[in-house]
């Protein structure tokens, strides 16, 4: 298992940090255990606790997570000019056994098709999403454990730490 760089270290004071940036999301209750999230006049996505009629809220952020670092990648290998034919992404995660029943890990499987990608080029990019781009992760607890596996063209890689602590 290979373990990534940690996180760079916060700004120090002084130094030039973009302007914050503000989002607004709305969460309708729908009955039961459902709800409608969106934007105010924009796209809905239903969220269903109970899982009949849609993905339950810690589904989706693991969602949320799986698609913001396969954006990444996948500008990555466009900006390389080995764009990718196929990206996707399968999370599996463990949650605490009590309440709160918060994420302690998650992988995520990257299985990417393309002409030309490189092993290493592929792995930076999936490095790069978690260490600098994806703002979900970045948003996640800091002792969670993410790590990754590449299959680049059907032949798997190994598991990488991309951040929290290496498993035993």
């Amino acid at each position: 298992m290979t373990v990534v760089e940690p996180d760079r270290a916060p700004s120090a004071p002084g130094e030039s940090e973009a302007r914050p940036t503000t989002t607004t999301v709305h969460a309708s209750w729908r009955g039961a255990r459902r709800y409608e999230i969106g934007r105010p006049d924009g796209p809905a996505v239903s969220i269903d606790a109970a899982g009949e009629t849609g993905l339950g809220p810690v589904d989706t952020m693991l969602g949320a997570l799986a698609a913001c670092s396969a954006i990444d990648v996948v500008d990555y290998l466009g900006k390389r000019r080995t764009p990718a034919e196929r990206v996707d992404v399968r999370v599996d995660a463990e949650r605490r056994g009590s309440a709160p029943r918060r994420l302690v890990r998650a992988r995520l499987e990257f299985a990417i098709d393309g002409a030309g990608i490189e092993r290493p080029h592929a792995e930076r990019a999936i490095a790069l999403s978690f260490q600098t781009y994806c703002s979900v992760s970045a948003s996640l607890a800091r002792d969670l454990v993410i790590e990754s596996r590449l299959v680049l063209n059907g032949e798997g890689g190994e598991v990488v730490v991309q951040r929290g602590e290496a498993s035993a």
